[in-house]
């Protein structure tokens, strides 16, 4: 969160449920109306226009409840079956949205590293640790996002006549965001996002790279998406069904 943003967490009943969200003022953005989002694990985040009375935010939630309760039910129900990874030969990984599996090596005295070998993601390490798996496998993703993100950034800025130049970047490890942009411009990214495919990470750049021109989830931030990426609902679809399993630990 930027320094000009306002954080505060709220809740509300709908029927027999209570709904929390946290609410994001952001007075460094232009938010012309109040923006409801589920994150992929059952967050809800709402977006407000920093001169939007409270009470105005509890109304535009409330109206939303149904579809609130429907899409955090469902963000659970996918969660539900999820357990956490032991970092050991046979588990399931992903790489640009394609099953390998993962083969732990243990050689004393060797540096830990991971590499890819056919449908296998060798982890090299010096002593039978998951930690150090992890470790080794995180450093591997984060490489291979440094290169690929550059190259399809580049390549999905080009036909945006309002990206003059390529937006400061970096990279950070989330656990439910895929990216974000600043209200300086700077664009953070998800290394985990190399697991999905190239059109998932291409419309997560995109989104990144409307926020240049629109500061908000706006009608024509939307437009600049449907513009460039006519499919991007399609694909965000499959983003989002592909959640649970890329954050997990």
């Amino acid at each position: 969160m930027s320094v000009s943003e306002r954080l505060s967490r709220h809740r509300l009943s709908y029927g027999d449920e209570v709904i929390a969200f946290s609410l994001r003022r952001q007075p460094s953005r232009t938010v012309t109306r109040v923006a409801i989002h589920v994150e992929p694990d059952g967050r809800v985040l709402v977006d407000a226009p920093d001169t939007a009375p409270l009470e105005a935010v509890l109304t535009a939630v409330k109206k939303r409840a149904r579809w609130i309760s429907q899409h955090v039910g469902a963000a659970k129900q996918r969660l539900a079956h999820v357990l956490p990874r032991e970092y050991v030969s046979g588990e399931s990984l992903h790489y640009l949205g394609r099953r390998y599996r993962l083969k732990v090596v243990v050689q004393a005295k060797s540096a830990p590293q991971a590499r890819m070998r056919g449908a296998f993601v060798v982890v090299t390490v010096p002593e039978r640790s998951p930690a150090m798996v992890r470790t080794a496998l995180e450093a591997w993703y984060r490489l291979r996002a440094r290169e690929l993100f550059a190259d399809r950034l580049a390549a999905v800025a080009a036909p945006l006549r309002w990206v003059k130049q390529l937006p400061p970047t970096r990279l950070q490890f989330m656990t439910v965001q895929w990216g974000s942009c600043s209200p300086s411009g700077r664009v953070t990214l998800n290394p985990l996002l190399v697991k999905t495919p190239r059109e998932c990470i291409d419309y997560v750049l995109l989104h990144e790279l409307c926020h240049l021109l629109h500061h908000n989830h706006s009608p024509k931030f939307y437009r600049a998406l449907d513009r460039h990426m006519p499919r991007w609902r399609e694909v965000k679809v499959k983003l989002d069904n592909m959640a649970e399993d890329v954050f997990r630990a």
